[in-house]
Parts: C-alpha cells; structure tokens; sequence
C-alpha cells in the first residue's frame, strides 16, 4: 500500500445508509419531481434552455435533433443521449403534453406507442408557447448555478409566465415517493390563478367554479367528480377517465360504436388487442368487426354490432373490461424550496403566484439599475451639450484622454462613466434635432423610473402586473376544454358543480340533441343571412331549439304521446356548429317516434307548484287537453303515456300554464283561434282531449299553440312563414271565441310568403331565434319587428338560399348579458 494512502475501518450498514440516502436525495432533488415553480425537471428546464442557447425560436427553422441533444448533453446535462432526446420527443408529442413545449418535424412517434425515428433523421424548435416559459430569462429574473465542469452557467428555475406544472401536469418515480400530477385547461387555470389573486382566502370550491377538472390532451370523458375533488383538496386522489365514442345506426339498420378519443396515456394498438381478445374469450357478445381507422384528421375505432345487439350495452361492456375507462391517481408531489412537498390545487397555485411576483420584482430592480444607468449617462451629456464650448475648448487644450478626462470631471462634476460618454460622443450629437432627442430620451426615462419605484413599492401593482402577463398567456393560448364532464351514477351535490347558467338546446329532425353556450349565438339585424347554427348530416335540420338553465328539468313529449325526463346538465354539450348526439342515446324512445314538444320545470318534487299548473297538449289535428303537472312528477326510465293519440294525428306541443291563461292555436293556411284555458277542462294522462279548431280541410293542420297571459300588456304575438316572412301582432286583435271553431285571420298567406311555420309569444325584450332546414340560424331582437294588423303579410325577417325554408323558431328570455351586435 502507498505511503499516503491509508485504509479506514467503517461499520458498512452507516456507509449504505449514507450513500443510499445521498442517492435517494439526488433523485428526488436533480432527476425524478418538478420544481413547483416552472412546473420543470432538471432534463426539461436543460433541453429548453439548450434550445434557447441555440436560438431555435419558434420563427427560426428546425434544427437536427442530434444537435440538439449533443449541446444539451455536451454543456448541461452529462447523461445518456437517450434520456434527453425522449425527453425533447414527449415534449414534442400532442398527445402527451395538453401543450407541447416542441415543435417536432419528422417521426415523433404515434399513439400506438411506435418509436420515434432516431435523432439523426429529426428536427426541431421551440413552439410559441414555450417563449412565455423562456421570457425575460437575461434579465437577472432566476438564479443560475455552475454546470457539471464549472464552465458554463445555467438556471436554477425558468421565469416562466405560464403555469406550466397545473396545464402540462409531471409524472415521476423517485426514491421512496412519486409523482403524478393532471393537466388542465390554461383558460381556467389563469381564470383560478386570477380569483386567487383578487380573494387570497379562496375555498378549493371557489377555485372549482373556474378549474372544473383535469384537461387532457387526448380528451376522453371524466366519469365523476368525487376523486377530482379530493385530488383538489387534498393533493391525493382518483380520476376516472372514458373514452369518448358516439352510437351511429347505418341505413341498413345496424348499430356502430364509434370512439374518437381515448383515455391520457393509453396505448391505441394495446386498447384494440385488449378489445378483441374480450371477444375472443367470449366475455363480450355482440361485436362483429373491429378496426382502426385512424388518419391524420383524428382517431377514429369503429366497432360494428350484431344487429340483434344494442350498442349501448357493449359499450358499457367495454368501458368496464377494457382500457376504454382508465382511472389515474392523482399524486401532487412538487419540490418547493428543494423540498418535495404534496399540495393541494390552492397550495399549487400559492407557490405560483409568489413565483410570479418574485420574477416581476426581480426584473424590475434589474429595468430600474439599466434605466438609471442610462439616465445617469444621459445627465451627463445634457450638462455637456449645455456646455458645449467649454467641452470643445477642455478636450483641445488637453495632451492625452487622460487629461481630457480629468479636466471634464473637475470643470462639470462629472462621473467617470459620464466622461467616457461624453468623449465616445459622435459630432452628430451636436445637431440640434440630435439634442433634443437625448432630452426627450431622458424625460421619457426619468418617468420610466418614477413607474418601475411604484411597481417595487406597491404590491397592489405587482398583482396587476401578474394579473395582466396571465390575460396575456391566456389570450394567446387558451382554448376551449377537450375533456368533458360526467357526473357518475348516485354522486351528490352534482348541482354544486354545474353553473346554473342559460344554454341552448338543438333537436334535429333525425334526433341529434346538444347543449349550447347562449353566448355562442351573435345577435344580427333584421334580414341577415344568419350564421350556421348546427352541423346537419343529409337531409337533416334543425326541428327544435329553446333556452334553458343547467339545473332544469325537462319533459321531453314524443309524437306518439310519451313523456321522458332529463335533467338539462346530462344533455351532452357540444359547439354550435357540432352535431350533437342521438336523443335515443339520452332518453329510451322508439326509433320510429321522435320528440315534439318539451317542458321546463325548476323542481319536480315542490308539492305546491306541481298541484297548482297544468301541461296543456295540442295535437296536430287541433285537439288540446291540460293535465296537473303532479300526473308528470315521478320520472320512470323507459317515460310514461302523456296523452292518447289518435290515429293519423301526431302531438305538436305541450305547454305549462297556471289555469288562468288564454290559449291561441294557428293554422298552416293563417288562421288563429283564442280562447279562456278555463274552457278546456283538466284530464287524466289517458285522455285524448277536446277539439281545440276546427280545420279548413283534411290537408289541413295546427302549426303551433301559445299560452297567453292576459294580464301582460307588453306581450305580443310572432307569426312567420316558410318563405321567411314574419311580424308581430297585438293579442288583443284576436277576438275571444269558444274553443272548436275556425279562427280569425292572422297572416296574409301567398305565394310570395308561403304557408305559416310557426306562432310564437314575444316582447320587445325578447331575442328571437330562427332556424332554416339547411342548419342556419339567425338570432333578432324582438324589438326589431314592429307590431301590425293581423291580416298583413309581415316583413322579411331571413334571407333564404334557393331552395330553403324556415324550419323552427325560438324565444330567448331577456338576459343582462347579450352578445354585442354583429
């Protein structure tokens, strides 16, 4: 043995405790959790710093991967290549980050779980959004530390503007912990950052009035909220998450599932071989092809059912067999001070929040020093300019710079760097257009100062600043949720988190039923062409559309006399130019019967009100009937029969009514008839009523029914025909009759106008929705439309291409919140 070396006796179990646990810490610490600050590991934060080095900006062209990952590894990073180049691929990847951080050109892989190409054969860049990440990163905003060879210097944490570990989530096995956070949507994240900010003291309940849920990147359907709540209140809990799949029935019949997206982290080619050897072992009966028909427009599994099968069924199946339905545990584990700490949604956004003041009040002490030094700069050439001829006669009296410098700082009171300013001076400084810009240049600093000492000052300002870089981030990036909500079976306080907010809600002729933000309809002018309300399929078009809160309940009425109930949250919500869904699918009506008519009813359970108003029907051969809502208040899956039809006649509407109104039925050829609802006896369910109006002819039928308060002055009557002709008119001009007879006159119907669509109640107060059989819609104010006599033939209310016609009408109720014209 040498002479300097020297053996030391240790007891091994210490020497294993204390390298496992500088291991361990090592892990935790430099490889496996993200900072809660930028949301980061240590491999992130050096790949997009690398690239940032590198100067692939989102405006610059691609780069080699190979050279990517060879700055990364040769300055930052002294690991295997792999680990930094799928590092830069998952960022890369759509489908794992909800926003990607890389702009990826080539072979990053697929959803199949295929590899991507080598690094030799790709390119890459920064995507925009990884600019708020990386912004203001040389201005002393971050702390930096040595590289692993002492050479170079690189950031501890990034700046970043975005709360990029809240919408991009982390996952990650350390030593003896781990990690699992849940993407989010950023508009509702920076919306929660922003009420964090304006309340300090707000609940996790009020932080869920703007975070719903999770957001994930391949959307899917999140199946109850139990687990998503604990997760935001404790930083531990479960997520469950279904694909999202849609029931098509083919024109000969046959019933298709139809899945478009699937559960975060699922393996496509994995989920189908699981599907198929469920059929294979017989534990799922009725599939009879099962294929992949993916492009680059979307995913797209079909599986095709027997026709003897119901879809509904097999699709439960899957959801319960196969990775269609996934559950996640959501584990918020972040380093905090270096520390791994588990948070809660409001811990998360706390630690944000005091990142983003740290960073503001960081860059601007570093603004501040830059601006007075200029200004300190600037004082000096001001005094110099002033004293230009005493400057000119020191400078050529003196031998050497030196002496020049001396003899300005000693004459004028100046500084050393204020005298190199001045002898660095360009002649054409001396321009007066030049001096007046340096002036000008100094107030504008001088104020420039006087606003960065009021940001250092005040907290308050901070806030707003925060506040104003997240509106930014937000306007620039955000978008609408691709998860959608479900609420799971026998879950309570679902009411507490929905809005009870107005939607709109579209039936088509074929049955395609959604909800509609009513923001999303613009209002228009009297006599536009109107915008494209639903995406039709065929010959198919909009039927019904009406307003309603989240919390209602509907009664849906079929043509064939059937009541059905659905709450107006469990309708599915889709975009006003998607198609919607099935009504089969949400309520269990017959393929040949459709529904007609709905009601809107706040609670089925208050004694009260369901005892004291009345559902009044009207068929399309003029009988009418009214039943106590009380015979419709114990809801049945499969419905119940609301009226008897006869034959040849079918349901046209159903109205609520408190008993003491009027009622006004109108025919297709422009007549009316008004009578007392007093006049129409209340009946059991399995009645078939009275006649309503006599009609003119066998060809001949009712085209609407309104309920008429007679006490409400500001109410008038809307009649339009197919032709898009419309107007307004006063209840009072319509004589009060006996129920059964033929009507006044309450359109001029010609040619020109065509037959009569639709009789609706108004106010001036009212938005009038209306629809054409080719999906266009036009939303008017009610105000818009004078009131004229009966027998005139109204005003053009829709411009109609070719050869369409005008297929429903609605009544929006007047809100304080109206889109602004377009």
């Amino acid at each position: 043995m040498a002479e300097n070396q020297r053996i030391i006796d240790i007891n091994i179990t210490d020497e294993m405790k204390s390298a496992y646990i500088d291991y361990s810490m090592s892990v935790i610490v430099s490889r496996a959790l993200p900072d809660v600050r930028d949301g980061l590991k240590p491999v992130h934060r050096r790949v997009l710093f690398g690239m940032s080095e590198l100067g692939l900006t989102n405006n610059k062209s691609h780069k080699k991967s190979a050279r990517i990952v060879g700055e990364v590894l040769g300055k930052y990073h002294p690991h295997g290549d792999s680990s930094v180049y799928d590092t830069m691929v998952r960022m890369a990847q759509d489908w794992s980050l909800r926003y990607p951080l890389v702009d990826g050109q080539g072979n990053f892989g697929s959803m199949d779980g295929d590899s991507p190409a080598a690094m030799r054969y790709t390119e890459a860049r920064l995507e925009k959004i990884s600019d708020e990440i990386l912004s203001d990163l040389k201005k002393d905003t971050v702390d930096f530390r040595l590289n692993f060879d002492d050479t170079l210097e690189e950031p501890t944490v990034l700046p970043t503007t975005l709360p990029n570990l809240l919408v991009n989530g982390a996952s990650g096995i350390a030593v003896g912990m781990a990690t699992n956070m849940m993407p989010h949507n950023l508009t509702e994240v920076v919306d929660g950052i922003i009420a964090t900010i304006n309340d300090p003291e707000i609940t996790i309940d009020g932080l869920m009035e703007h975070i719903k849920a999770p957001d994930f990147p391949t959307g899917g359907i999140i199946y109850g909220m139990g687990g998503v709540k604990e997760a935001f209140e404790t930083g531990r809990g479960r997520v469950v998450l279904r694909g999202k799949a849609e029931i098509e029935t083919r024109a000969n019949g046959k019933e298709v599932i139809i899945i478009n997206e699937i559960p975060y982290q699922v393996n496509k080619a994995n989920l189908m071989i699981k599907m198929a050897e469920l059929v294979n072992d017989g534990k799922i009966e009725g599939i009879t092809d099962l294929r992949d028909e993916s492009d680059r427009n979307g995913l797209r599994i079909v599986v095709e059912v027997r026709r003897d099968a119901m879809a509904s069924v097999i699709l439960s199946q899957l959801y319960k067999f196969s990775p269609l339905q996934s559950s996640y545990g959501v584990n918020n584990v972040a380093l905090v001070n270096g520390r791994p700490q588990i948070l809660n949604l409001k811990d998360l956004i706390v630690e944000f929040i005091k990142f983003r003041i740290e960073v503001i009040v960081r860059r601007t002490k570093f603004e501040l020093n830059k601006a007075e030094e200029r200004a300190h700069i600037l004082e000096g050439l001001i005094k110099a300019i002033d004293n230009i001829d005493l400057v000119i006669k020191l400078i050529r009296a003196s031998k050497t710079v030196d002496e020049a410098r001396e003899s300005l700082m000693k004459e004028l009171d100046l500084t050393e760097i204020q005298t190199k300013a001045i002898l660095e001076m360009r002649l054409q400084k001396l321009v007066s257009l030049e001096m007046d810009k340096i002036k000008e240049e100094y107030d504008e600093l001088m104020k420039r100062i006087e606003y960065l000492k009021s940001i250092l000052e005040s907290e308050e300002l901070q806030k707003e600043i925060a506040k104003e870089e997240l509106e930014h981030v937000k306007e620039k990036f955000g978008d609408e949720r691709r998860s959608e909500i479900s609420f799971a079976e026998g879950e309570i306080s679902i009411e507490d988190m929905i809005p009870n907010e107005e939607v709109v809600i579209t039936i088509s002729h074929l049955g395609y039923v959604k909800r509609t933000k009513t923001s999303e309809y613009k209002i228009q002018g009297r006599g536009g062409v109107g915008a494209r309300g639903s995406k039709t399929r065929g010959e198919d078009f909009i039927e019904h559309m009406f307003v309603a809160t989240n919390h209602n309940y509907l009664l849906f009425f079929t043509e064939q006399g059937r009541c059905h109930w659905v709450r107006v949250y469990q309708i599915p919500e889709a975009g006003k130019g998607s198609l919607g869904r099935v009504i089969q699918n949400i309520i269990a009506i017959p393929k040949e019967d459709k529904v007609k008519a709905y009601i809107k009813i706040e609670d089925l359970t208050d004694e009260t009100f369901i005892n004291e108003n009345y559902i009044v029907f009207a068929t399309k051969k003029g009988n009418i009937k009214k039943t106590l809502v009380e015979a419709f208040s114990r809801p049945r899956v499969n419905g119940i029969n609301a009226i008897t039809i006869n034959e040849g006649d079918t349901l046209l509407e159903a109205k609520l009514s408190n008993g003491k109104n009027e009622i006004v039925l109108a025919n297709r050829n422009g007549r009316a008839i008004r009578f007392p609802e007093s006049k129409v006896r209340s009946m059991g369910r399995s009645a078939a009523g009275v006649r309503g109006m006599k009609l003119d002819s066998d060809k001949d039928f009712i085209v609407g029914m309104i309920i008429g308060d007679p006490t409400n002055t500001e109410e008038s009557v809307f009649v339009i025909s197919e032709n898009g002709y419309g107007k307004r008119t006063a209840l009072e001009d319509y004589r009060m009759t006996n129920r059964g007879g033929k009507g006044v006159k309450t359109m001029k119907v010609t040619d020109k106008t065509g037959e009569v669509v639709a009789i609706k109640m108004v106010t001036d107060e009212n938005d009038i929705m209306i629809s054409n059989k080719s999906g266009i819609v036009i939303r008017i104010k009610g105000s818009g439309l004078r009131v004229m006599g009966r027998a005139t033939q109204g005003v053009r209310v829709i411009k109609l291409i070719k050869n369409d016609s005008i297929s429903d009408v609605a009544i929006i109720p007047p809100s304080d919140d109206d889109d602004e014209e377009e």
